[in-house]
């Protein structure tokens, strides 16, 4: 029989792997089984606040269901108190009170432990300026461009060694297998090199559309088609933000399907 444990296993592995529905659905399945209880709501709270803010609503929900059962609960109190800290306190004003109340709360529990610590990551991420905001996005925005260059040369590699596409049960293995072999089927073949091409040259391909962008314009003032700027040098990074797209969409399918994997195994074990 499923106990309480191997609910808290499958929500933390699920969580791990970025499936938040999944985990949703697990921690609601062992409230079902086992009736309520802090650790499985705590889960169900976490697997809402993980998605967008049309989740905030359930989450508050799933951590004041659990705050009731267990009010020192360690991680409901960070988790509460990380929601509360991304709330607008013009639209949410309670909300945006509460996290005061929640961080003292926990700091004067566990001062130390690690929900206090990545609570206190929290807290900074909240005291954060338009520029600290600004470099954040340019740094997922590098991230994202390293993934899609380390993409395509993982798929020129396997190309060039012969690899034929895996089936789609390695996806049970891990994030990157899955990921590579989703490469390897969807992006393979004649038509894709382009695709791959720029996907491998990535850093290269915006620095010289970016120029070229400059020059159409500089080109098309100087001859006098146009008096000031004009978008159709921007035409030149169409090609670079249709490979990104693609190496996105890939990824996310790939995701996807090993989160879909790794539930279905997880539900297997009960």
């Amino acid at each position: 029989m499923t106990t309480i444990d191997a609910y808290r296993q499958r929500c933390e592995q699920l969580f791990t792997a970025g499936g938040h529905a999944a985990v949703r659905r697990a921690a609601q399945e062992g409230l079902d089984e086992f009736g309520p209880h802090p650790d499985l709501y705590c889960w169900l709270a976490l697997g809402h606040a993980a998605e967008d803010d049309d989740h905030d609503d359930s989450a508050e929900e799933a951590f004041r269901a659990g705050l009731a059962l267990d009010s020192d609960h360690l991680g409901l109190l960070a988790g509460y108190a990380e929601l509360c800290l991304r709330a607008d306190s013009f639209e949410y004003p309670g909300r945006a009170a509460q996290a005061v109340t929640l961080s003292r709360r926990l700091k004067e529990l566990a001062p130390r432990s690690a929900e206090a610590d990545r609570l206190a990551g929290a807290e900074r991420w909240a005291r954060r300026g338009y520029w600290d905001e600004l470099r954040m996005q340019a740094a997922a925005r590098a991230v994202a461009g390293r993934e899609t260059e380390a993409q395509a040369r993982a798929l020129a590699d396997d190309l060039r060694l012969g690899i034929d596409a895996p089936r789609h049960d390695v996806d049970t293995v891990d994030r990157d297998t899955a990921v590579r072999a989703a490469t390897l089927q969807a992006l393979s073949g004649p038509w894709n090199a382009p695709v791959r091409f720029l996907g491998r040259h990535r850093t290269a391909a915006w620095a010289t559309s970016g120029i070229l962008c400059f020059l159409t314009n500089t080109a098309l003032r100087q001859t006098g088609v146009i008096d000031s700027f004009s978008a159709w040098g921007l035409l030149w990074v169409l090609p670079v933000l249709i490979v990104d797209r693609r190496f996105a969409a890939v990824r996310r399918e790939a995701e996807a399907r090993h989160i879909a994997a790794l539930e279905a195994a997880l539900a297997e074990r009960r």
